[in-house]
């Protein structure tokens, strides 16, 4: 359903560092790069949803959208774990550390992150029964 997300960067090595070990961590590869922007997924799979950062493309300084967020779905919250930890020491901001969620749903695991250009992450594990 979702062909990609993109989010805009004032700065596409630092954006690169950070999101780098992120998404080696969730098994995503490089797609493309060049001197504008970035992607991963899943190079063979055109059918995966693709991350995309890049400069945006009118050249304004990159704004980040309040409110939007996007959240990948991961399995296993010792991995949701791991994942904060690396964005936090890789230049991101908390904006809600790993654990249950029980607001959302029981067995609702998740953490919030910023990246260094502002734009916010969650990685998340469903409960079973959702």
């Amino acid at each position: 359903m979702i062909a990609y997300t993109m989010v805009g960067t004032k700065d596409l090595e630092k954006a690169q560092a950070f999101y780098q070990p992120l998404f080696a961590e969730m098994g995503f590869e490089l797609c493309w790069k060049d001197e504008s922007c970035f992607s991963y997924g899943r190079v063979k799979d055109l059918d995966f949803p693709r991350f995309i950062v890049g400069y945006p493309f009118d050249g304004n300084s990159s704004s980040v959208g309040n409110g939007v967020m996007t959240a990948f779905q991961l399995h296993d919250p010792e991995v949701v774990d791991r994942l904060y930890r690396i964005a936090v020491s890789g230049g991101g901001h908390s904006e809600g550390e790993p654990g249950y969620r029980p607001q959302y749903a029981e067995g609702f695991y998740a953490a919030y992150v910023r990246d260094p250009d502002g734009n916010k992450l969650a990685f998340i594990v469903y409960p079973q029964k959702y």
